[in-house]
């Protein structure tokens, strides 16, 4: 059961996503190919102000899950970039933690030091941590592990993401997430997932249309 300081910080970070335009209503495609009445969008974050605070966000849960253990963060081009980025800056600045990160390129550089990664270079036995946006159908991570392990042999114990869709995958009555744990041995963690987004507009009267139709989408693809 959640602690009412628990629901007090999935709400707040609801409707500071809302406010950022980065949860959105309507009618979107995934990156899975599936209609969904929702969608997260980090990709609206524009100001300093959202990302230093998406970053004590993410920044607050990293050291809640792993503290000072782990070698470093990866952010998965593109998105994944600003993300690791904020989340490195506020572990460093709030909780004391100064821990390298880094991130690919989607195209391999052949001119100055080269290479698809930048920043940090992994090591053999790195215990890396990944921050990330959402995860729907768990796609996105299985076109990352290929380019961490074309870099060294590292051992990624965590993935963290904005928000947890709670979708099954492609041919599965399992989660995404349970799917990338057994898969890659990850753990995903979230910081809201699509039950606290649908548990905070049930508040409000005016989202009864949006609610109808995240209902039927959580009944035909979610596990929660």
């Amino acid at each position: 059961m959640q602690s009412g300081k628990e629901r007090d910080l999935k709400r707040e970070f609801i409707e500071f996503m809302m406010s950022a335009d980065v949860l959105r209503f309507g009618d979107f495609t995934t990156k899975s190919g599936r209609q969904t009445p929702y969608f997260v969008n980090t990709g609206n974050y524009k100001t300093g102000r959202q990302l230093l605070e998406l970053g004590r966000f993410y920044a607050a849960y990293v050291n809640e899950i792993c503290g000072n253990d782990f070698t470093a963060m990866f952010g998965p081009a593109y998105k994944g970039i600003p993300l690791v980025s904020a989340t490195a800056a506020a572990l460093a600045d709030k909780y004391g933690i100064d821990k390298p990160y880094f991130f690919n390129r989607k195209e391999v550089k052949d001119h100055g030091e080269g290479g698809s990664m930048v920043g940090y270079k992994p090591q053999d036995g790195d215990r890396i941590i990944i921050i990330e946006d959402v995860i729907t159908a768990g796609t996105a991570v299985r076109e990352t592990m290929p380019v961490l392990r074309a870099a060294a042999n590292v051992n990624v114990t965590d993935m963290f993401i904005s928000v947890d869709r709670c979708e099954v995958g492609a041919g599965s009555v399992k989660t995404a997430v349970c799917e990338v744990k057994e898969e890659f041995g990850i753990n995903v963690r979230s910081i809201i997932n699509v039950r606290d987004i649908y548990e905070y507009l049930s508040s409000d009267a005016k989202y009864g249309d949006v609610l109808a139709r995240m209902k039927a989408y959580m009944d035909k693809y979610c596990n929660v």
